[in-house]
């Protein structure tokens, strides 16, 4: 199918499934493989033994990224009660920034064949950055900061899209299916990690001790990936992706909810009711796309994520902190799962793809990392939660208007094509 008649297919609403699975195709395989696509298995023992290795480091990735919040309630409540939420902010948003931009090196270094040596690296990195958290002492704010921000950030970049773009080698008429299951481990990684976390920080066992089991529990999973994942072909420079607006609520709806005083145990469970709706959102991406289309369902998917984190205002009591979970979590899951195949289908020559990725990402990289010190800064210490809400919501609003200039855009092509 060309790529002409891709780009038709994706602006219109009632796609067919095949078409959605040209769609995933391209999207799942960021590159091509030096061995053609009818040589591939599409199953088998190290195939799906790859897959689940891939799953099992975005559980230990962007999943344990995302449960940032329940740090940054504990550090501004307890552990660093000196510093302002932006400033503690600036950890988890240094971690996210640089693995999503640290992936523009793991990208040819994967080209040059380094899988191997970059899962074990970075796995490394991973497992040493949260030991070494668990010394830090209460207002060490700069070893936290370099550690759980910088180490953990570059062990990240050098695993998340490296162990997705390998799942692309082992699988073609299955790569949409299969991609939807191993990227499900970074919202099935956010609904455990804050449980573990929680119960570990808040509890009796302290940060200390409660840090080192999480940091084993992570080393244990990170080592089974490492041991079964494999490769069966030469790939090309994939890369990942952030956005300005998504972090605010995975980082502030936690604290937001124990500032108002609402049950401690709602509280803590908040960022895992917004994960478990994530999980549903990108598991059932590709079939409610199928019938709607993939740009219009990007749409959708950003306008209501965008009135949810301003409905952010009204939170003050347990039935608003769950609505919210429960909406942004699942419109916030159709996002992430549908933003990597629109960029694929509107690039004309896939040879250009990692460049494309490369450059759209790292803008949208950099306002990851600033999103959250400038909400923590919006905050203020007065904790002004409508401030931050308000502004949040409408920057990701008015990015949800480029989505429907690009939809109009399209509209105005396939009219050109049908009546020339």
């Amino acid at each position: 199918m060309s790529m002409k008649s891709a780009i038709h297919d994706t602006s219109t609403t009632n796609k067919k499934s095949d078409d959605l699975e040209d769609l995933g195709h391209m999207s799942s395989s960021n590159s091509q493989i030096a061995c053609s696509e009818s040589g591939l298995p599409d199953g088998g023992f190290r195939a799906w033994g790859t897959a689940f290795g891939c799953f099992l480091m975005q559980f230990c990735g962007f999943g344990y990224l995302s449960s940032f919040g329940v740090y940054q309630d504990y550090y501004t409540r307890i552990y660093l009660a000196n510093y302002p939420p932006s400033t503690i902010s600036w950890i988890g948003a240094l971690t996210a920034f640089l693995a999503v931009n640290v992936t523009l090196i793991s990208g040819p270094l994967y080209d040059r064949g380094w899988f191997y040596r970059l899962m074990i690296v970075g796995s490394l990195l991973q497992s040493i950055s949260l030991f070494a958290l668990s010394f830090a002492k209460p207002g060490q704010f700069y070893l936290a900061f370099m550690v759980q921000g910088v180490l953990a950030g570059i062990g990240m970049g050098l695993t998340y899209a490296t162990s997705i773009a390998v799942v692309s080698q082992h699988f073609s008429k299955k790569r949409t299916l299969v991609m939807s299951l191993v990227t499900s481990g970074t919202p099935l990684g956010s609904m455990v990690h804050p449980i573990m976390l929680n119960r570990l920080l808040n509890g009796t066992v302290g940060f200390a001790r409660g840090v080192r089991i999480s940091a084993g529990f992570v080393s244990a999973l990170l080592l089974i990936a490492c041991l079964i994942m494999r490769t069966r072909g030469l790939p090309v420079p994939t890369v990942g992706y952030t956005t300005i607006g998504f972090y605010y609520p995975l980082f502030y709806l936690q604290l937001d909810s124990a500032k108002h005083d609402i049950d401690i145990n709602i509280s803590f469970y908040s960022l895992v009711i917004l994960n478990a709706a994530c999980f549903i959102g990108r598991c059932t991406t590709g079939i409610v796309a199928t019938y709607i289309g993939v740009l219009n369902f990007m749409i959708a998917s950003t306008v209501a994520c965008s009135a949810v984190i301003i409905s952010m205002i009204a939170l003050s009591d347990v039935a608003s902190v769950v609505a919210i979970g429960l909406l942004y979590g699942y419109f916030s899951g159709v996002f992430a799962a549908l933003w990597v195949p629109l960029v694929a289908v509107f690039t004309p020559n896939l040879s250009e793809l990692g460049a494309r990725m490369g450059i759209c990402f790292a803008f949208t990289a950099f306002s990851g990392l600033v999103s959250g010190p400038i909400s923590g800064a919006l905050l203020g210490p007065q904790y002004r939660w409508w401030i931050p809400s308000l502004v949040s919501g409408i920057i990701s609003l008015v990015g949800s208007s480029m989505f429907v200039a690009m939809r109009l855009m399209l509209y105005r092509r396939e009219r050109k094509e049908n009546h020339p």
